[in-house]
């Protein structure tokens, strides 16, 4: 049965306190009646963001302006009300502190990371679960970021690049910090596994987790990167390419295979799905055989 759509009456009511929570953001002091917070609308020293626990309500007096939850995720990424809402109904929205990302290596999100350490909030462990990917899965390849933007705090599920920037991912967010390049997992092995992002890599650790410990890794991060890791296929005796079942990711693999007679491509592992992320958290893959590479 599919679910209601969250409304803009359903969504009032939910809490702001803990939506802030969800952004990174946490009291400065509280009582009983109010919680008070560095403003996630600008930079300020000194809290004077008040949440009323009472009305859920907030006000910003550093700006004069407040209102509902819905007001407020409007303000903070200057989105639409029905953009508000899907953020609220826990959806995935694709936010970025920049925008969308774009395929581009000299992409600048001026994001800045704070501090890095193991995944420990629950509501990344909830979007890992949304992705079909096990805390355990993830621990190997990811960290928890936190970083700021625009003079707010936020954290991400985080993988590193090989030029020490970092993909970052959450239920809300999709941006990553500069530099922004491919991720080279080397191991000194003879395959190569190629995909095109972060969750293609945690699935191949959930679907076929010996046959990854005997590969190096690339992630590319963005299919501009393409072309630049082409150089290290000869360097392997195989190479297995899983590119997104798009129009870009067929056009390339068909492209690749004319040049690279060591090039398999296992996009067939997941037909009729976008890419191998979208079969694992379907489930489907239990089902599939668990041939070797």
């Amino acid at each position: 049965m599919k679910l209601q759509k969250l409304n803009c009456e359903r969504a009032r009511n939910i809490c702001i306190v803990e939506t802030l929570a969800k952004l990174g953001h946490f009291p400065s002091r509280e009582t009983e009646k109010e919680a008070w917070f560095l403003s996630p609308l600008r930079s300020e020293t000194q809290a004077s963001f008040k949440v009323s626990l009472k009305k859920n309500r907030w006000y910003d007096f550093g700006i004069g302006e407040g209102g509902n939850v819905i007001d407020l995720i409007c303000k903070v990424f200057i989105c639409s009300v029905a953009q508000a809402l899907q953020f609220l109904s826990d959806e995935l929205p694709v936010f970025s502190c920049q925008g969308p990302i774009e395929d581009t290596s000299t992409n600048d999100s001026g994001n800045t990371n704070i501090k890095v350490q193991p995944i420990t909030r629950s509501y990344l462990k909830k979007y890992l679960r949304s992705r079909g990917i096990t805390l355990q899965v993830a621990r190997n390849y990811c960290k928890e970021v936190w970083y700021e933007c625009k003079g707010n705090s936020y954290y991400a599920i985080g993988l590193q690049n090989k030029d020490g920037g970092w993909e970052l991912r959450s239920l809300y967010f999709k941006t990553s910090s500069a530099p922004k390049t491919y991720t080279y997992l080397k191991k000194e092995k003879d395959n190569l596994v190629v995909c095109e992002g972060m969750f293609d890599l945690l699935s191949i650790a959930e679907m076929y987790p010996q046959e990854l410990n005997g590969s190096d890794i690339i992630v590319l991060n963005s299919l501009s990167f393409l072309q630049q890791i082409t150089r290290y296929f000869n360097n392997y005796i195989s190479v297995d390419l899983y590119l997104d079942n798009d129009q870009a990711g067929k056009k390339n693999a068909e492209e690749l295979l004319q040049y690279y007679p060591n090039l398999k491509d296992q996009s067939h592992r997941y037909k009729n799905y976008k890419d191998l992320n979208e079969k694992q958290a379907s489930g489907q893959w239990i089902y599939s055989s668990h041939k070797s590479f």
